[in-house]
């Protein structure tokens, strides 16, 4: 490759530039999103993270910082035509000890959130984050992406969970905040800011974690025919959330075709909720169509009703996917699912899906289409116009992305997006992390 000999770096078996080796690395999640890249590099040192980034810099060559690659809107794979370098982060995968007075915990960017899960428990803590695609995902990537998931409600988003971090800038600089003290008032707060930046501003390294102590939660599944009805049952739980979920029939369906579980309810929605404190009979007793989880096996078998809808719409969908990820006030939340839904009633548009995180006014959009091109942008472009109506967000939880960036201004401000620019010329004066991504052309 030209530039850098990066080789020198990492060594000859960790600079793949093989196009077979490449295509996993350059084609996101969705199979949407693809580019082209000179090289995939794979560090495993923040001094390897700050060389190569040192080097590119300096020969002007774009990179891209990549985790489990299974974001959904394009924002960790180069764009087409590129000549980037991706920068994968996956060998970073140490994991410290855990505290056990405090359950602090330090990890590699590269740890999966499956494994973190497993070595937290381990010592008798949890991980207030989960989400569907805990296999792959990596800290270091759901940092970058504030990633959210099914415990939102109780624990908050990644940001919530993140005490510091070491990340390095484009420049190559290393910078490292991880004393972990509860007050440190000493200006900016750089670990939030890279919180979300969507690897944009610089590459996060290591990650300092306050874990929690695991609670009992029970599990309700209920049926209902409205997404007013749903916020109701969710609602009388209020306080003692762990999670409240939401699923239209579509989707459950889909799941029941693909997976083999039974849909429990001849309802229009199913809600998933799972609470702490016990659930009385008498706090369900006005309730249809309910159930309580008895065992590990409910659990799984209701979770999966929520889990694998994304797994089931790839298996029975056919065109071109759209995967749309929107959120609202919960006031709203009602009017906008039948909005969206009576918007793509319409020819060329079929698989709509919708499902998601209930008490976070945030849905999870499906469908797919035969068009393609300005068509299924104008698709997208419509839907999430009808969001901004609501005073809502284009992006709940899985980042802006090469897809969203030119509607960013739907919600955010000229002067936000003028402010974010100035914090990314700041701190990547060339441009090279991650061009393309969140900020708009």
């Amino acid at each position: 490759m030209s530039g850098p000999d990066l080789t020198e770096i990492v060594g000859t078996d960790h600079v793949l530039t093989s196009p077979d080796l490449v295509a996993a690395y350059v084609t996101d999640w969705t199979g949407r999103y693809r580019g082209d890249a000179r090289a995939v590099v794979r560090p495993q040192t923040v001094d390897q993270v700050s060389s190569i980034l040192h080097a590119c810099n300096i020969a002007g060559i774009d990179v891209v910082p990549q985790g489990g690659n299974t974001g959904l809107v394009g924002g960790s794979v180069p764009a087409p035509g590129s000549g980037a370098v991706v920068l994968s982060l996956t060998r970073l995968n140490s994991m410290g000890p855990i505290d056990p007075a405090t359950g602090q915990v330090t990890v590699g960017a590269g740890v999966t959130l499956s494994a973190l899960h497993a070595h937290a428990h381990a010592a008798g803590w949890s991980f207030g984050v989960d989400l569907a695609a805990r296999d792959s995902a990596t800290i270091g990537g759901m940092v970058a992406t504030n990633a959210g998931g099914i415990h939102v409600v109780g624990n908050g988003m990644m940001r919530k969970q993140v005490l510091g971090l070491e990340a390095v800038l484009a420049t190559g600089e290393v910078i490292r905040s991880m004393s972990g003290l509860a007050k440190n008032n000493t200006g900016y707060d750089l670990t939030q800011l890279l919180c979300g930046s969507e690897g944009t501003l610089g590459v996060i390294t290591e990650v300092s974690l306050q874990l929690i102590r695991p609670r009992d939660t029970e599990l309700i599944l209920a049926g209902c025919d409205s997404v007013a009805a749903a916020l109701k049952i969710a609602s009388r739980f209020a306080g003692r959330l762990a999670a409240a979920e939401i699923m239209d029939r579509s989707g459950i369906e889909s799941v029941s075709r693909v997976i083999g579980i039974a849909v429990p309810f001849p309802t229009s929605f199913h809600v998933l909720v799972e609470v702490t404190g016990g659930v009385s009979a008498d706090s369900l007793e006005d309730l249809e169509h309910v159930t309580l989880a008895m065992d590990a096996r409910d659990r799984e078998n209701y979770w999966a009703l929520r889990e694998r809808i994304t797994e089931a719409m790839a298996a029975e969908g056919t065109g071109v996917s759209h995967k749309l990820d929107i959120s609202v006030p919960l006031a709203d939340l009602d009017t906008v699912y039948r909005e969206i839904t009576a918007y793509l009633d319409q020819p060329g548009v079929r698989d709509v899906v919708l499902f998601g995180h209930l008490m976070d006014g945030n849905f999870h959009v499906f469908f797919t289409t035969d068009a393609d091109g300005s068509v299924e942008q104008a698709l997208d472009t419509a839907v999430l116009e009808l969001v901004a109506v609501h005073g809502g967000s284009i992006s709940a939880e899985h980042g802006v992305g090469h897809m969203k960036a030119d509607h960013l201004h739907l919600s955010r401000s000229a002067a936000e997006i003028a402010s974010m620019r100035g914090i990314k010329a700041a701190l990547d004066p060339e441009g090279i992390l991650n061009p393309g991504v969140l900020l708009p052309k």
